[in-house]
């Protein structure tokens, strides 16, 4: 009785079969089909026939659920409008689109023949490995096509689909080929309840921000309106009144079930987006059938009388009365061509179920996640043909950064930018801040300068913008090196890394990339100055990120080392990275006096790289204790082991882990079997902090177990002044815990 799939296609073949009238006329396949339209008889067959296959693959992956062999059910079933967004959108526009979108992938598929549309949607519902995905995820997604995958498509890929049409202009302005035509557009789709979420309104808002400075941003948002967020309506007239004067984006509206009115809509929108390369908001009313999902009861939340009404409304029945009405097809041509559709939709299904292979191993699954080729990014992390170059922007062999004199973090992290932009022509700069003023911490001061605000440039005060626009720097053949201020302001936005950066080679199968070094400000030790949010010593979030890499140099030399290497794996890879440079060691000179100006360190020379993985290892001849640790805890736990040796004759090996995600797991064994004790030295907190991951590979890696014990920081945050020393690890704290330990016998293997 409430099977409404079932009812949806018996209505339609009804209609058909009850169609008795004659058209007035005839029309031409190669004429208008109306009046008043540039969309001709023949466009309009194939656009129906789109909207006709799409369907089907609705019914399909109904049928193919109740047998248990597919796995998505969400349909496209009255939103088959966006067939002609398809159609007038270049398969080189790159693509972000809405879960309901099955009539734009068999339009666009159109425009390369050796496409089969119908067999990729039906390999990605039953899981197949040779879904062009690979399978991992239902997505709409397509190398050739230019459809990047979207993994949740609620609001989460605004922000990067804005990105990418910021990045295409770019590219023109310093001389990097894009991977698609200048003269692209990007097109993003989403529901008229994802304009109320927060990702949404950022990508909206830089795009206007952009936009009213006369800066071209070419993106189509594409609003597919049918007045549900799954139960929720939304309020009658919302989405026209807020974003018909939003300044800085066009906004156009049509009736997305009238594919003859939506086609003249949608081609006025598509043309001034491309032609004046500014936003544009096309509203396009839908309607929304089969429930959200196979397994939604919609009479929970909706009357039967309200279902039947939106069925009504079904784009098929219009767009069947069009070709009838103009004389076009007769009712038993469009059912012969709707049944012949569901024979092959249905063969194409037994024919993929016959042969079908899934993923079956994590090594199979986890193939795409997180590349990496150590020989290639090793060598590209050391090569150094760009001398030439270099001399050109530095002036002279006396002023390259490796013949000053040694210098502290900041200024050499600084230098190795100016290095990296020289080898990269392809690598932008950018942040809140970063540019005439050179960042909070004057870290990027010079670059603007140096490389013009084409390649070093400030953002807006949004972390969201900012990671969407690195990741779709990325789409467009950028090598992005974005700035978030303080690590605290990551979270803000982590699922710009979490839910989209670090998933797309996981979901694309490898076909696309974003790859990006994401620097950030970080970690506590300034002496109690801002209070929690410049001082967050929490990493816990970005630990379980599938495929991020997390970096975290102590010293100087050091981070220009790390970030070649990042970089490196950035570009050979595509791997995306979060590099975490602690503020209260950017300045730090010296180690155990004052004047001593031992942390100050020489600029490597190209060539010189730091190995993915590797620690660096301060006084390996010891063996009474190691200490493990990472960050501020080096220069801490230094200080402390000079007191253990000079004060308590114990001779502590300290181990800068340096990479802490993923962990070298096999040398944090090796130090503790040779030690015999190990004392973990985390300035994150108690609860999540890296501490937990260390205790549980010395558990798992060695055998005996040696003893071990751990100085963290409270499960609190930070405060202001000098109450922010009593809640993060101090040198006095580990120099008490190791005298501890040391007390216990040494396990060694």
């Amino acid at each position: 009785m409430f099977n409404r799939a079932e009812i949806v296609d018996k209505n339609f073949v009804a209609f058909l079969r009850g169609w008795s009238s004659e058209p007035a006329r005839r029309a031409a396949p190669d004429e208008p089909v109306v009046d008043g339209t540039h969309l001709s008889g023949g466009e309009l067959l194939e656009l129906f026939e789109s909207q006709i296959t799409a369907r089907h693959l609705d019914l399909i992956a109904r049928e193919l659920r109740a047998r248990d062999v597919g796995y998505y059910t969400i349909g496209s079933a009255g939103h088959e409008g966006n067939v002609v967004l398809g159609r007038l959108a270049r398969h080189t526009d790159p693509a972000f689109l809405h879960y309901r979108s099955a009539a734009f992938m068999v339009e666009r598929s159109r425009q390369l023949p050796e496409i089969d549309a119908i067999r990729d949607a039906i390999l990605s519902q039953t899981a197949s490995v040779d879904d062009p995905m690979g399978g991992r995820h239902k997505v709409w997604g397509s190398g050739p096509l230019w459809v990047l995958p979207q993994t949740s498509t609620i609001a989460s890929h605004l922000p990067k689909a804005v990105g990418a049409a910021m990045a295409l202009a770019r590219t023109r302005k310093i001389g990097v080929e894009p991977p698609v035509p200048p003269d692209s557009i990007i097109v993003c789709s989403f529901g008229d309840a994802s304009t109320n979420h927060k990702s949404a309104l950022t990508a909206f808002n830089t795009a206007a921000w952009m936009s009213y400075q006369n800066l071209p941003v070419p993106i189509l948002f594409v609003c597919e309106d049918n007045g549900l967020g799954i139960s929720v309506k939304s309020p009658p007239g919302y989405i026209e009144q807020g974003f018909e004067t939003w300044p800085g984006i066009e906004y156009f509206r049509a009736d997305g079930t009238d594919v003859v009115r939506a086609y003249e809509t949608a081609s006025a929108a598509v043309d001034y987006c491309r032609r004046m390369r500014r936003p544009v908001f096309l509203h396009l009313k839908m309607v929304r059938m089969l429930g959200h999902a196979g397994t939604d009861f919609e009479l929970d939340y909706r009357s039967l009388g309200e279902l039947v009404a939106s069925e009504s409304r079904d784009p098929l029945l219009k767009t069947a009365r069009i070709v009838l009405e103009s004389g076009l097809l007769g009712a038993p041509e469009i059912l012969d061509r709707y049944e012949k559709t569901r024979s092959r939709v249905a063969e194409v299904a037994e024919d993929v179920l016959g042969d079908i292979e899934r993923l079956t191993t994590p090594k199979q699954i986890l193939a795409a996640l997180a590349p990496f080729t150590p020989g290639a990014v090793k060598a590209e992390a050391e090569r150094d043909d760009y001398r030439d170059r270099r001399l050109e922007k530095f002036g002279s062999k006396k002023e390259l950064p490796e013949s000053a004199p040694p210098k502290h973090m900041a200024a050499l992290i600084n230098l190795a930018l100016h290095d990296l932009l020289i080898k990269y022509p392809q690598a932008v700069v950018f942040g809140e801040d970063v540019a005439k003023k050179g960042g909070v911490y004057h870290v990027t001061v010079g670059l603007e300068k140096t490389f013009r605000p084409g390649r070093v440039f400030n953002s807006l005060l949004d972390e969201e913008s900012i990671l969407g626009h690195a990741q779709g720097c990325a789409y467009m053949g950028l090598l992005p090196i974005p700035e978030i201020q303080y690590l605290a302001y990551f979270h803000n936005a982590c699922d710009q890394i979490r839910g989209e950066a670090c998933s797309l080679q996981f979901f694309s199968n490898g076909i696309f990339r974003n790859p990006m070094v994401v620097r950030v400000a970080s970690f506590a030790y300034q002496k109690g100055f801002g209070g929690h949010f410049h001082n967050d010593n929490s990493i816990t979030a970005l630990r379980d990120i599938p495929g991020l890499v997390v970096a975290c140099p102590s010293r100087g030399d050091d981070a220009v080392g790390m970030l070649r290497t990042c970089t490196a794996l950035a570009d050979v890879d595509g791997r995306v990275v979060l590099f975490l440079e602690p503020i209260a060691l950017y300045m730090t000179k010296d180690l155990y006096e004052p004047k001593d100006g031992k942390w100050l360190f020489p600029f490597p020379p190209p060539g010189e790289a730091v190995t993915f993985g590797t620690e660096r290892v301060y006084h390996e001849e010891n063996n009474d204790i190691a200490v493990i640790t990472f960050g501020n805890g080096v220069h801490l736990s230094l200080r402390a082991a000079r007191v253990l040796e000079e004060k308590h004759n114990v001779k502590a090996r300290v181990v800068d882990l340096r990479w802490l995600q993923p962990l070298n797991e096999q040398a944090v064994a090796r130090h503790a079997k040779e030690c015999g004790r190990v004392l973990v030295v985390d300035e994150g907190r108690r609860s999540g902090g890296i501490s937990e991951q260390l205790f549980t590979t010395l558990v798992e890696q060695c055998d005996p177990v040696p003893p071990m014990s751990r100085v963290v920081g409270h499960d609190t945050y930070i405060p202001i002044g000098p109450a922010a020393l009593e809640v993060l690890p101090s040198e006095v704290d580990i120099v008490q815990a190791a005298r501890e330990l040391v007390q216990k016998k040494a396990v060694r293997s």
